[in-house]
């Protein structure tokens, strides 16, 4: 979005994949340069004063790629990754571009997008991250057993993931128990907290504490974590459909990386005034 108009205001957009919330702004045409900082992406997240977001996503220009996206969380710490985001967004750049598949670069490297049939759309995330020192853990340890109450799986997808299989998702106490895990020592850069439980063939329940963002209705990344644990443990085969708050992410664990498809919404455009922009900048 070149053609910010007022002169000094700044646009966005409001869009969401399964109930997962995020604020989008277009820095294209400014090559490659980033307008978003720690300050802006902290205002924008409070919900009273802000916009509110669960993360952040700024589309940049990629001479590898259709384009380069990058995360924030709503405290002003960066994302490695995000899959609803990433889906998202790449809905957004099909449409302008005219395209039903296209490739982008995050953190985690480069990604693949493509549009489905029904609308849905279905990002490849990458192979997933099991070695201790990738995920990253403090130490080496079994990342399929890690030493914490509940033997949970380490898996990386970009970003840090701790998921426990329960016997009843529903009855964890979410609010408690993520920012306990978030923060444990064993997770030199934190990490996203997922709880599971097995309701039906390749079905699991998921809830998921997100680092620097809390509970969020739905996590892409947490998503694709969970279905890859769960097949490590042999609770699930390698496709798996998960039921979160907002909805139903479906996760395909293939050769050339792990799938993960689900709904987006692109809900309302906006603008930041000149008067918001400078005073957190």
């Amino acid at each position: 979005m070149t053609d910010q108009t007022p002169e000094t205001g700044l646009r966005f957009m409001k869009m969401h994949g399964a109930g997962n919330d995020f604020v989008v702004i277009d820095s294209r045409g400014r090559g490659g340069a980033a307008m978003v900082t720690p300050a802006l992406a902290r205002a924008l997240g409070d919900r009273n004063r802000g916009v509110g977001f669960d993360q952040l996503a700024e589309i940049r220009d990629s001479d590898q790629a259709d384009f380069v996206l990058d995360f924030w969380n709503n405290d002003g710490s960066r994302a490695g990754a995000c899959g609803n985001a990433t889906r998202c967004v790449s809905d957004y750049v099909m449409a302008g571009a005219g395209k039903k598949a296209i490739s982008l670069v995050t953190q985690r490297g480069g990604l693949a997008a493509v549009r489905l049939p029904d609308g849905r759309v279905s990002v490849n995330m990458g192979h997933p991250q099991t070695d201790w020192a990738e995920v990253p853990l403090a130490g080496a340890v079994d990342t399929l057993h890690l030493p914490l109450p509940g033997g949970p799986v380490a898996v990386g997808m970009g970003n840090p993931h701790c998921v426990f299989f329960v016997e009843d998702a529903e009855d964890v106490n979410l609010p408690q128990l993520g920012p306990r895990y978030e923060h444990d020592p064993l997770f030199p850069e934190r990490t996203n907290v997922e709880f599971a439980s097995l309701i039906g063939p390749d079905r699991l329940r998921m809830r998921v504490w997100e680092r620097g963002a809390g509970i969020t209705l739905a996590c892409g990344s947490g998503a694709c974590a969970t279905a890859v644990a769960a097949h490590l443990r042999g609770l699930t085969g390698r496709k798996v459909a998960l039921e979160l708050d907002g909805g139903v992410l479906e996760v395909d664990w293939r050769e050339d990386g792990v799938w993960m498809t689900g709904p987006v919404a692109h809900v309302f455009d906006g603008w930041l005034s000149p008067d918001y922009l400078a005073q957190n900048a």
